[in-house]
């Protein structure tokens, strides 16, 4: 059973993010799922640190990204949208080059809250990161 209450596609989904911090970094949704949304980031320049590897922050960046595109999906947006509240992260490995992959699934699709699942994985499908993202659902 599909969780998306608004019509959803990857190019919905890529569209939605023109202008922002996820076109500047690189980020595309590739792939949409009856419960899942998947999105890759290069890591370039954009998104490392000065010693060479992944920036923890574009982790975050990622994660977020594709949870609340997500999550806003899960809700009818002409009567509500979400916001993040809280992003948990922890780094399980680092990366130097190519891209990465997030795959968001929910825990919880509430009425004022989402809590979701992201896994970064590299393109080996190692683990990178896991991440839980909270979202408050707000009416317009």
């Amino acid at each position: 059973m599909s969780i998306w209450k608004t019509p959803f596609s990857i190019d919905i989904a890529n569209a939605r993010s023109q202008n922002t911090m996820v076109t500047h970094l690189g980020i595309e949704f590739t792939e949409v799922g009856e419960d899942y949304l998947v999105a890759k980031m290069p890591v370039d320049q954009r998104t490392k640190q000065p010693i060479g590897i992944m920036h923890g922050g574009a982790s975050c960046v990622l994660a977020e990204t594709v949870g609340s595109i997500a999550g806003n999906f899960c809700l009818e947006l002409t009567k509500q949208y979400c916001v993040g509240l809280d992003i948990n992260t922890n780094h399980i490995r680092s990366v130097r080059e190519g891209f990465v992959y997030a795959t968001a699934k929910p825990f919880h699709l509430g009425r004022s809250t989402q809590v979701w699942s992201i896994e970064i994985k590299d393109e080996q499908d190692k683990l990178v990161s896991v991440n839980r993202l909270t979202m408050a659902v707000m009416d317009r």
